[in-house]
């Protein structure tokens, strides 16, 4: 892809989400992700109906008169994008791939956090850390992103979440709000998601292809494994063949199900092809009935 369909592409998906980010998304973000908890502002006169816990008494027994703290909501927070840029996200057989929809998503919340003030950051990974952009706030450091969204070459295909969520865990000391965008074909990382999760606000975007959920019945065809680099012959009229690849499929997402349970991590789920605008509105509106 040369600079100007870069460029192109880039203002498209500007265009798309920057909308929706400021239609849809800012208020459910603004209340759903918080700040930091109470930042010390002032100290003021006490008026009737003020807390007394909140008194000053250093300042009351200086001017030997009540003085009360005030304080404000520390509203500013980090963002932080995992996502995961492995071979198989290279797939999409309704209208677009799931890195596609990837992008857009991450696109969309990298600018509802903008438009709150707060800082984002991304780390693109696969079976190793790809890529760390530090997190920054300005327009002009989400286009940055976003172009790296769309022209990004990983230089493996395999995918590791467990040393994405490590990084993060090491690099960001202290507590931000983290997504993590992938289609989660990958295990073993129970302990690190834990870690991560106690550590920050960790939430997980699930991208799928609907032609992922089962093998259609074609008969003889070869199948190409992206995260690998080999191909294999399956013979998909076998029903045996099907029903064992349902079963991997049922077994797999029963073991995401039991893992983002166990770690308290929210998660919403998306198909490619299908508006992803819902499924993460429904997700705000999950988290800000809790707030």
């Amino acid at each position: 892809m040369d600079t100007k369909e870069i460029f192109k592409k880039v203002r498209k998906i500007e265009i798309k989400t920057k909308g929706l980010s400021n239609q849809i998304f800012s208020g459910h973000y603004h209340s759903t992700f918080k700040g930091r908890g109470m930042a010390f502002s002032e100290v003021r006169e006490y008026q009737y109906g003020d807390d007394i816990r909140n008194i000053d008494w250093n300042v009351t027994a200086r001017f030997n008169h009540p003085f009360v703290k005030i304080f404000e909501e520390e509203r500013e927070l980090t963002v932080m994008l995992l996502i995961d840029v492995s071979g198989s996200n290279e797939f999409g057989t309704q209208k677009e791939l799931k890195e596609e929809q990837m992008t857009e998503i991450a696109a969309v919340i990298a600018f509802s956090a903008i438009h709150n003030n707060d800082k984002v950051g991304v780390i693109f990974f696969s079976d190793k850390i790809e890529k760390f952009i530090p997190p920054k706030k300005g327009t002009s450091h989400i286009l940055r992103i976003i172009r790296e969204l769309v022209d990004f070459k990983p230089e493996s295909q395999k995918t590791d979440i467990a040393e994405g969520l490590r990084y993060l865990t090491n690099v960001i000391k202290k507590k931000c709000t983290a997504f993590v965008i992938s289609d989660f074909i990958d295990s073993g990382f129970d302990n690190a998601i834990k870690i991560a999760g106690n550590k920050h606000d960790l939430v997980a975007l699930r991208i799928y292809d609907k032609r992922e959920l089962e093998l259609p019945n074609i008969g003889l065809a070869k199948v190409y494994n992206k995260e690998s680099g080999k191909s294999t012959w399956i013979d998909t009229s076998s029903r045996k063949v099907r029903e064992q690849y349902k079963k991997w499929w049922n077994e797999h997402e029963n073991y995401l199900r039991n893992i983002f349970l166990k770690s308290g991590v929210d998660v919403a789920h998306f198909s490619t092809g299908e508006d992803y605008v819902r499924p993460l509105v429904n997700l705000f509106k999950k988290r800000e009935a809790r707030v």
